[in-house]
């Protein structure tokens, strides 16, 4: 366990692409800890209803990754790319990085040495997806155990756009499970993860009235 405190725990869990270690193996144990604590996040009427599909197959991680990759060389294409600038202020030089960052896990995603799906269950389609609101505070809490680890994690959900065949190469039911996130799961390169640069509270915060 890193000795993080809540504070530096909460603003240094951040989304780690290129310094994901693909070397290390990850133990089941340690992926376990994060489900157990992932899952005393709220959940609506205290009814459990996320589920994760842990990808440690090579073959299926490669696959997801090829369906990663492809989508992600449409989304480059969109006017919503952040490398989309010409880097002439500190934000564009920021996005910049933040656009090589995405670029790589574009290209290994499938490299990863363990992919974790996290999804809601429900009793059809409908139910599945419009559950969401439990299995989203679920992942965040698996990603800042993981991050407690020395574990990296990045949230992405483009693989929805693909949804069902990547439920149908991992026989994940498609009309009762909804996928709600993909991460990599990996050991970080190193442990020291800084701050993003965010708003000021004040800047977002509405008091009594928007």
């Amino acid at each position: 366990m890193l000795e993080l405190s809540p504070d530096q725990l909460l603003s240094t869990t951040r989304a780690v692409r290129k310094r994901l270690d693909f070397t290390r193996d990850v133990p089941d144990d340690l992926i376990r800890e994060c489900v157990a604590l992932a899952l005393q996040a709220p959940a609506g009427s205290n009814v459990v209803t996320a589920r994760f599909v842990i990808v440690r197959d090579e073959g299926k991680r490669r696959a997801i990754g090829e369906i990663y990759g492809s989508i992600f060389a449409q989304y480059k294409a969109s006017p919503g790319y952040p490398g989309k600038n010409d880097g002439a202020t500190e934000r564009d030089r920021t996005q910049s990085r933040v656009a090589s960052s995405a670029d790589y896990l574009g290209d290994h995603m499938g490299e990863a040495p363990v992919l974790v799906l996290a999804c809601n269950e429900g009793t059809d389609r409908a139910s599945a997806t419009a559950g969401m609101s439990n299995v989203l505070p679920a992942t965040w809490s698996f990603m800042l155990a993981a991050r407690a680890r020395g574990l990296g994690t990045a949230w992405t959900s483009m693989h929805t756009v693909r949804e069902r065949e990547v439920a149908d190469l991992l026989g994940i039911p498609y009309e009762t499970v909804a996928q709600a996130v993909l991460t990599p799961l990996a050991f970080t390169k190193g442990t020291d993860f800084k701050s993003a640069s965010r708003p000021a509270p004040d800047e977002v915060t509405h008091w009594d009235k928007w």
